[in-house]
């Protein structure tokens, strides 16, 4: 047949054809064969720049470890921020090229290890590559430095870019301006980054951050007029050619992920090293130290270190609202148990008194009802002062949630030590006795119980009263101590009832101030020796009172209050002359504001 269609082909001739053909063909199905037979491997890559320019950066890779790697065929896929996050997660790339903010994210999450990292010629060195510019027109004369954006327009790519914002937003608290509050309006436009030089051009923004070196980049290509551009608060970094308003972190890098084979992953690194520089000058070297880059998002409390920011009262209600509903019924059980409580011990006490003669009636009447109004009073107050009763709570179950969070992080990562397991453990014990401390105040400054005097420290009387004032009130106004005593003042009282005294000072004195501007809200308690009697004063800068008001303070169910009973104060003189002092008030003679003083017999040895 061969012969047939090459005609005048000589035999010897037609032979030498048919073999060269069948080799040639053999060849082609042994090429495709072997190509059949080589290992894919997909390298997911972010695109901040989109796809095309991607492409175009890391191609290279890919080439290489074809040649180097016959018995594996690399392809690239390109994605953004969370689209790469979830190829991970699905194991649908064995590799990925990242930027450091990024890399630390899925370090954390998904157990990423990096392999090689990017070495630019721009660069000072590998840690110190990447950093932000933030930009705006030439013609912004107003625009200098960051802290001129304060109301400003602001555009980025997203909240989590790295060197797109987040490595400004550090820079921008430096300068005294939290982004998400003191701007005018942060628009974030999404990839590629070209996205944000355009918002700064067409006027949508007053100022934008980039990536460092992005807009000489698009200058050189002639998509921009570098002249019409300016960065602010410039930093120049010796060795660093591009505008810049921030530190330096580590460059790109490529790492490799928890199911991939570590045999290829050691193979691909030593190829990666030896893949000779490119045109431009960027090649791989050993991998960087990204510590920086894990400071910067613990600073900021993002990435692997959100957790950091439920600290707050809302946050903590959103994550343990069921915890927080258990306390609440449980708080309001014991309150109605109080309450039954009470209400039996009065009616048993009733049923005593009728059995009493009527001169031990008369007297038993005169104690009970002293005490119970006493403790009427506590519990008032405390009913006042324990609906924050969360406030004072926040800060130990903050610090409990933090480390139990930070143990199951280190857990699920592989990175949990002895050490870190003691030192959270010992801190969530610290924390939980501090709040059963909190609680047990409480339960003290309410007990029922017969009045019992001793020696005291006056002083701390009055620091316990204010640790609880302070601790227990919402947006409690501060409380200054001016301590004249010697160190051995002593008074023989007893201590609960004084501090009932000066919580209902304080707390009069905080609703004196309310609603009144800040400078106004300090609450002076000040204590003094005159002779044999000891001086304790709260002073409050309020709008104060007509001296007809003043004098009838004191009375039994006088009130200048609309929700108010008339009887703390009252009762308060009462406690106070038991003590064989006397209580009174002031009008403050150098401003607005009353001051409330009373006087207690001294118990010591000082001069």
């Amino acid at each position: 047949m061969v012969f047939l269609l090459y005609g005048g082909i000589r035999p010897t001739l037609s032979r030498r054809i048919i073999l060269w053909l069948f080799t040639f063909g053999l060849a082609l199905c042994q090429g495709g064969a072997l190509a059949q037979e080589r290992q894919p491997v997909r390298i997911g890559v972010l695109a901040y720049s989109g796809s095309e320019a991607a492409l175009a950066d890391w191609s290279h890779v890919t080439a290489h470890l074809d040649k180097a790697l016959p018995a594996y065929h690399f392809s690239l896929g390109f994605y953004d921020v969370k689209g790469l996050e979830a190829a991970v997660d699905r194991q649908e790339v064995s590799f990925v090229i990242t930027n450091g903010g990024h890399y630390v994210s899925l370090e954390a999450e998904y157990g990423v290890s990096r392999i090689a990292t990017l070495e630019t010629p721009d660069a000072v060195s590998p840690e110190q590559a990447i950093g932000s510019a933030v930009i705006a027109r030439a013609a912004r004369h107003d625009l200098a430095v960051l802290a001129d954006l304060k109301g400003k327009r602001l555009a980025a790519v997203s909240p989590d870019a790295f060197g797109g914002y987040l490595v400004a937003v550090r820079e921008f608290r430096r300068a005294g301006i939290e982004p998400e509050y003191d701007m005018g309006s942060i628009e974030f436009v999404g990839f590629p980054m070209q996205r944000v030089v355009q918002a700064v051009a067409d006027g949508r923004a007053d100022a934008g951050i980039v990536r460092a070196c992005l807009l000489e980049t698009m200058a050189r290509n002639g998509l921009v007029d570098l002249a019409d551009f300016k960065v602010l608060s410039p930093r120049p970094v010796a060795g660093f050619n591009c505008g810049l308003s921030s530190e330096l972190y580590p460059d790109w890098l490529i790492a490799t992920t928890r199911a991939t084979d570590r045999r290829l992953a050691g193979a691909v690194a030593t190829a990666l090293l030896s893949v000779p520089p490119t045109p431009d000058g960027f090649s791989w070297g050993v991998p960087a130290d990204y510590r920086s880059v894990h400071e910067l998002y613990r600073e900021l409390k993002t990435g692997p270190y959100t957790y950091l920011r439920e600290t707050t009262l809302s946050g903590l209600a959103r994550r343990y609202w069921h915890f927080l509903l258990i306390g609440f019924l449980a708080f309001a059980g014991w309150v109605i148990h109080v309450v039954r409580v009470e209400y039996l011990v009065y009616v048993r006490t009733a049923e005593l008194r009728r059995a009493l003669t009527a001169r031990d009636e008369a007297e038993v009447r005169m104690r009970e009802h002293q005490e119970q109004a006493e403790h009427l009073s506590r519990l008032s107050i405390l009913g006042e002062m324990s609906g924050t009763l969360a406030h004072e709570l926040n800060q130990p179950l903050t610090t409990i949630s933090n480390y139990a969070q930070s143990l199951l992080r280190r857990q699920a990562s592989g990175r949990l030590t002895p050490e870190a397991v003691e030192e959270a453990g010992t801190s969530i014990a610290a924390q939980a006795e501090r709040a059963g401390g909190i609680l047990r105040r409480i339960r003290g400054f309410s007990r029922k119980r017969a009045a019992v005097r001793d020696r005291q420290l006056l002083a701390d009387i009055v620091q316990e009263a204010v640790a609880m004032f302070s601790g227990m009130l919402a947006h409690a106004p501060p409380v200054t101590v001016d301590n004249q005593l010697d160190a051995g003042a002593m008074v023989e009282a007893d201590a609960l009832q004084v501090e009932q005294v000066l919580l209902n000072l304080l707390k009069n004195a905080a609703d004196a101030v309310k609603g009144l501007p800040q400078e106004r809200h300090r609450i002076e308690v000040g204590l003094s020796r005159e002779g044999a009697w000891y001086r304790v004063s709260v002073r409050d800068r309020g709008p104060g009172l007509p001296e007809p008001q003043r004098a009838r303070l004191f009375e039994a169910f006088f009130t200048t209050k609309p929700d108010g009973m008339g009887l703390g104060l009252s009762i308060c003189k009462t406690i106070v002359e038991a003590h064989g002092g006397r209580l009174w008030a002031d009008a403050n003679a150098d401003g607005p504001g009353l001051t409330f003083t009373f006087t207690l017999p001294a118990h010591d040895t000082s001069a």
